[in-house]
Formats: C-alpha cells, sequence, structure tokens
C-alpha cells in the first residue's frame, strides 16, 4: 500500500465523534477519529511496512501516526528513530502507542530506563510504559525489579503526571506478575498510597494497585488450574482391561 492510498483510507474511515472522543483525552493534533476497530482491519491489510510507517508518521496525523507505530518493524527501529518519535509524542495515546511498539524493539531495556529518568512528562511515561511491559513478558530480573520498585516509591508523587501512572502500571507488573515481587509490591503500594493523577475530561481512573495486583495473581492462579484440569481431562484413562494387560506385560 502506497502512502497515498493509506492516507485516503485513514481519512476516509474517520469519524467526528471518535475525533471528538480523542480531543477529550488529550490529543491536539490533527486527527480524523480512526477508530480502533478500523485500525485494526487497515494494520491486519498493511501488515509489515516500514517505509510505510515512517512516511505515516511525518504526516503529523495522529491517526497516522498510531497506525505507523501498529506497522512498522521494531528490528528496524533505531534510537534516533525512536527519539524522533517520542519528541512528537504530546498526549498519552500517541505515548501508549510508541511504548508498545519500542518494547519489540531488541535491546530496548537500557533506553527506557534511560527515558525514565527524563523530566519531560511523555519520554517519562514511555520509559516506564515499556518498562511495565517488559516486566509482564518476563524480561526484568527480580534484582532490577527490585530497583525499579525503590524508584518508583521514592519519586512517584514528585513525578510528572502522567509518568506518574506509567510508574503505578509498573509496579503492578510487578506484583502481579512476579510471584517472588508479589508481597513487597504489596507493600510499596501500600507504603506509597494513593498515585493522583489527572485524567482530563474523561472517566479514566488510575488504577488501585494493591487491588489490581490481587487480581493478577488470582487470574494467574485461576488459568494454572484450568491448564491443569484440561491436562489431565486430556489424558487416557485406564480401564480395567488395560490395567490388567498393564499387569501382564
Amino acid at each position: 500500500m502506497t502512502l497515498a492510498d493509506a492516507m485516503r483510507t485513514i481519512k476516509a474511515l474517520g469519524k467526528p465523534g471518535t475525533a471528538a472522543i480523542y480531543r477529550r483525552h488529550g490529543v491536539t493534533e490533527p486527527t480524523v477519529g480512526l477508530t480502533y476497530a478500523d485500525l485494526g482491519v487497515l494494520v491486519k491489510k498493511i501488515g509489515v511496512d516500514h517505509t510505510l510507517a515512517l512516511g505515516l508518521w511525518d504526516t503529523g496525523l495522529h491517526d497516522a501516526r498510531v497506525v505507523a507505530t501498529k506497522v512498522a518493524d521494531p528490528a528496524r527501529l533505531t534510537q534516533a528513530a525512536l527519539t524522533s518519535w517520542l519528541k512528537g509524542c504530546t498526549n498519552y495515546v500517541i505515548t501508549d502507542a510508541v511504548s508498545g511498539t519500542a518494547a519489540r524493539v531488541p535491546g530496548i531495556l537500557p533506553i527506557a530506563m534511560t527515558w525514565s529518568t527524563r523530566p519531560r512528562e511523555w519520554t517519562s511515561a514511555a520509559g516506564w510504559s515499556v518498562i511495565a511491559i517488559l516486566l509482564m513478558r518476563g524480561d526484568i530480573d527480580e534484582a532490577l525489579a527490585a530497583e525499579l520498585m525503590a524508584r518508583v516509591t521514592a519519586n512517584i508523587h514528585a513525578a510528572p503526571n502522567r509518568a506518574r501512572y506509567s510508574m503505578n502500571n509498573a509496579l503492578i507488573a510487578m506484583g502481579g506478575s512476579m510471584p517472588t515481587m508479589h508481597d513487597r509490591a504489596i507493600a510499596a503500594a501500600r507504603s506509597i498510597g494513593l498515585v493522583h493523577v489527572d485524567h482530563g475530561e474523561t472517566g479514566c481512573r488510575t488504577p488501585d494497585a494493591v487491588d489490581m495486583i490481587g487480581k493478577m495473581v488470582a487470574h494467574r492462579a485461576a488459568k494454572r488450574t484450568r491448564v491443569t484440569g484440561a491436562r489431565a481431562a486430556a489424558r487416557p484413562r485406564k480401564t480395567a482391561a488395560s490395567k490388567r494387560a498393564q499387569k501382564a506385560r
């Protein structure tokens, strides 16, 4: 698909009502209101097209930039390109989209760690969002997770607005996906207390870390139970005849 074709499709699929919702969520750049349902269909049609992704980003259209993050090839995204994309992030919607792609870039952890220390809201938020994804994926060991937990506990209340949200999510990821960190994450969350994040003119809320960690642990336990039960049910049952035959061998 050419850049011109992609842009025509994006604009044709735009919905004013959706564009208004995006603006309430902080999108100040031009937007046509491409819904996430239409986005998914379009991304599936395009597949991976890194050259197209770079062209879509350069248009400056919010919707085109979100598509760009979905069709880019993480293996070809350089640190310079990611830095350039982050400079264009001025709201959490596009920052989260960039973070999701960045998390798939080989060797991203040290870059994300650096981002997380930056004073700029969206760069710091992206760093912590990538860290949260890596934690959920099991790509961060316990020693580093403990260091990150200490940073969250010490700095979350003084961090920029949306960075606080991402730091809270990172803490939830530690406690919910790393069994050895569960108790420490709960203790840290209780020590931190309520995390205040301004969500603007939206109904969004900041997750309660203690509650979310508990739900994640329960969900994982239930999933293990289902898997164990399914495996047990799939095993062939030994009949009386098969038992006698086995003894006769």
